[in-house]
């Protein structure tokens, strides 16, 4: 019995809820879990299990539901594992935490390749077998390794770039061509703080409250 993942946003409005659900019934599957909150727009997140239609038919099928509510959505096999590029700079807890939940089969991904600004960290790509590439950046150089950045996204078949506390700000254009594509790993003080030394920024400015921001959920 194969597991899916349905992610969704869409204006606010009532029988959202209802028809995602209506679907999946009629369609004989179970929901395992379902998340969702609204603002402006609603955004849902719905993990079922279970159905005699393969992928493709229950994507044709939700479609004609999508259209009536003006949906952007995704319908995924969680069977499937993407493929994902790990970013970093100097500071290596963000990578080793998500290299300990891949190699102990907890983060159900594949990781073709880590790419930083620094070689700190080729040992420890080395020591999980996970190629490694040196891509330098300064003001000058940018745009090149900008450039490269996107050669080796495509060369390698990524589907997602996680920036693992990779301290360079992506460019407009970079951000843009990968759009829904990249998630950051960061603290609250962003984007109010951007650039080095946010803490030291928000102390300044007198911040009294500390939290964190989850951008997408997988």
């Amino acid at each position: 019995m194969s597991d899916y993942v349905l992610t969704l946003t869409c204006p606010e409005q009532l029988g959202i809820v209802h028809a995602v659900a209506g679907f999946l019934v009629e369609h004989g599957c179970d929901i395992v879990d379902n998340r969702q909150f609204d603002s402006e727009r609603f955004y849902m997140r719905v993990h079922f299990r279970g159905s005699d239609a393969d992928l493709d038919s229950l994507r044709a099928d939700f479609a004609r539901t999508a259209s009536l509510y003006d949906m952007e959505w995704q319908l995924n096999d969680l069977a499937v594992r993407p493929r994902v590029l790990i970013m970093v700079s100097r500071f290596g807890h963000c990578l080793n935490d998500l290299l300990y939940r891949w190699q102990t089969g907890q983060l159900k991904i594949d990781i073709p390749l880590i790419v930083s600004n620094h070689t700190t960290f080729w040992r420890l790509a080395e020591s999980y077998g996970i190629p490694f590439a040196h891509v330098p950046v300064t003001r000058e150089t940018k745009p090149d390794a900008e450039a490269r950045l996107l050669d080796l996204i495509a060369r390698n078949s990524i589907e997602l770039t996680v920036l693992a506390r990779y301290m360079q700000v992506l460019s407009d254009d970079l951000c843009q061509k990968l759009d829904g594509r990249v998630i950051n790993i960061h603290h609250s003080f962003l984007p109010s703080f951007k650039g080095a030394k946010p803490y030291h920024q928000a102390f300044d400015r007198g911040v009294k409250v500390v939290g964190a921001t989850a951008l997408r959920d997988p």
